[in-house]
């Protein structure tokens, strides 16, 4: 009886562990497990800045950016420098691009590629990480799509057989 009982009880653990955690299926688990704050997700804020006119003001527009909101990847381009506006979401297409996004268009384009593919590779990690529980969270990205990489050395070898010529590549 006392068999019974215990073979019932991991049953159940077993049966509620297989639904915990698998809803939200992200590419990279990226979680801490040492219950410290992340250190490189706090950044202070940038100084603030008096306004060369107070009567000049923006109105505030709630959800909006703060002139005083941290933007390092456009501080990034704008270093290296690029232009840093690109990075804005909802600016379009700009002009130097439409040349070569008509060309890579001139047979048609699926409007929504972005989202079917998504719903798709959603759906591809779903099915992979379907038996695939741990008791501690792991990162299963390099797992689920193995059988979808390529080995850049073995490709390598396989261009430079065929006479073209490939640059220098680091040791395996």
């Amino acid at each position: 009886m006392r068999a019974a009982h215990l073979v019932g009880f991991l049953a159940l653990i077993g049966l509620s562990a297989c639904g915990a955690g698998k809803r939200d299926i992200t590419l990279h688990d990226l979680r801490t497990n040492s219950g410290k704050p992340e250190e490189f997700a706090i950044v202070p804020n940038k100084p603030l800045q008096e306004p060369e006119s107070f009567s000049a003001l923006p109105a505030p527009t709630p959800g909006g950016a703060n002139r005083t909101d941290q933007t390092p990847l456009k501080d990034a381009v704008a270093i290296l420098g690029g232009r840093p506006e690109r990075l804005d979401v909802g600016t379009g297409v700009p002009a130097s691009d439409t040349a070569i996004i008509s060309s890579a268009s001139r047979f048609g384009r699926d409007p929504a590629v972005r989202q079917d593919l998504a719903a798709d590779d959603l759906a591809f990690r779903k099915r992979r990480s379907l038996f695939t529980w741990s008791l501690v969270p792991t990162d299963e990205y390099y797992r689920a799509y193995r059988r979808q990489a390529l080995d850049p050395y073995d490709w390598m070898e396989r261009f430079r057989r065929a006479g073209a010529r490939t640059p220098a590549a680091p040791p395996e």
